[in-house]
């Protein structure tokens, strides 16, 4: 039987503003993705906040929501975040994705190849010892080889056990 492989979409964009949802324990996060374009992100117990950071207004963030869920149909675009991560580097890149046995992801957009400098965790920031392959990591990388697909040592892994 084969896996349903999640397709992780991600808005990358600042922070307008924060609502509180009306259980009070999520927020809806509205993100404007270009000049005229916004996004809202709802984050919730389940939503993966990398390193806990709390998100505030003027952050570069980057979240990603499972296109396979269903979604409501109002504008803006409302999403169910299934991960967010501040953005702080101009050179860092962040993607979401099930990587292979082979460590490649699902979209072979990418492949890893874990060095010695690379942190390997969990979501709740301990250090996982197995082999992250057949999972879905939250990949931190900013250097890619130009080859199909493009190749990273990534500086950062979460694993979403």
């Amino acid at each position: 039987m084969d896996m349903i492989v999640p397709e992780f979409v991600p808005v990358t964009g600042m922070v307008q503003e924060i609502t509180s949802m009306r259980d009070c324990c999520s927020i809806m996060v509205s993100v404007l993705v270009s000049d005229k374009e916004t996004i809202n992100l709802v984050i919730d117990k389940d939503t993966v906040v990398v390193d806990n950071r709390r998100i505030r207004r003027g952050m570069r963030i980057r979240g990603f929501y499972d296109a396979s869920r269903p979604v409501i149909l109002i504008y803006p675009p409302q999403y169910q975040a299934v991960a967010v991560t501040v953005l702080t580097g101009e050179n860092e890149d962040v993607t979401l994705a099930y990587f292979d046995r082979h460590l490649i992801a699902s979209d072979n957009f990418l492949q890893l190849n874990i060095g010695r400098s690379t942190m390997v965790e969990t979501a709740n920031g301990q250090i996982y010892r197995c082999d992250p392959a057949n999972h879905i990591l939250l990949v931190f990388y900013s250097v890619t080889t130009r080859s199909i697909p493009p190749q990273t040592t990534p500086e950062r892994v979460i694993v979403l056990c």
